[in-house]
């Protein structure tokens, strides 16, 4: 039997998203907000199986994680309702996203993962979520998500928005909106990213939302709601922006000017 990799969790934490330094992972720990499923994790060097559930109960936010605090502001910001909706979010991880959308009154939330382990307990044990662990956004299908989405939300990492969300976006039902996080470190290509993993040049970040603007404006249907900064910075310090996106695929009327005579 192979024995499962491990981890110190204070640089678990920061992997995951869940704290934005080591330091502030220890000072989570310290405080006694890290926990495991139901279990209370102590020390900061802890060696901890990578694919282990962790969750920070932080009084600073009511989310599982604070990549919640994205979303909510994202939400806020586009003004957009999920009440009632089916959600899909893309990269889920611990699941930040998903709490949000279900605070916000979604009626169901497919919660996509390439890993496992990860979503927080309560989440997991939802009724109204859907675990869709060891499953690649790039290749959903109505096989995987057989209802009309009305929302997609992405908080994915290591990859393009433009390479994990097109299948997604392509079971979206008219009328469907999105907000997803661009992170510049994971969209300017190798060679371009600082010291440390960190896009820390404001023309770069200029650059890579103007591309993904463009990407994104260029797919039949969808239309750039608009493109606000991200209240938190990612971890190791990286400034990151939320886009919205509608989608209507009801092809528009020709103009008076569109006719030929």
């Amino acid at each position: 039997m192979v024995a499962k990799e491990k981890q110190r969790l204070d640089q678990l934490l920061v992997d995951r998203g869940l704290a934005e330094s080591r330091s502030r992972a220890q000072a989570y720990v310290m405080a006694g907000a890290v926990y495991s499923g139901e279990t209370k994790l102590q020390k900061a060097g802890t060696q901890i199986a990578v694919d282990a559930p962790l969750s920070v109960r932080s009084k600073e936010h009511p989310w599982v994680s604070r990549g919640g605090l994205k979303l909510d502001h994202g939400l806020k910001e586009f003004k957009w309702s999920m009440s009632g909706k089916i959600v899909v979010d893309v990269g889920a991880s611990t699941g930040g996203f998903t709490d949000v959308c279900l605070h916000h009154g979604a009626a169901k939330v497919y919660a996509v993962d390439v890993g496992h382990g990860q979503l927080a307990w309560k989440l997991r044990q939802h009724d109204d979520v859907v675990v869709l662990e060891k499953t690649n956004a790039r290749y959903l299908t109505q096989a995987e998500i057989p209802d009309p989405i009305d929302f997609i939300v992405c908080d994915a990492s290591f990859i393009s928005l433009k390479t994990v969300l097109p299948a997604t976006m392509n079971l979206a039902c008219s009328g469907a909106k999105m907000i997803a996080l661009i992170k510049p470190q994971f969209e300017v290509g190798k060679g371009r990213v600082g010291k440390g993993g960190v896009v820390r040049d404001p023309e770069l970040h200029r650059e890579v939302c103007d591309d993904i603007h463009a990407w994104l404006s260029a797919q039949p249907g969808w239309q750039v709601a608009g493109i606000t900064t991200s209240p938190i910075k990612g971890p190791e310090g990286n400034v990151e922006f939320l886009i919205g996106a509608q989608f209507n695929d009801t092809p528009e009327k020709p103009g008076a000017d569109d006719h030929q005579d």
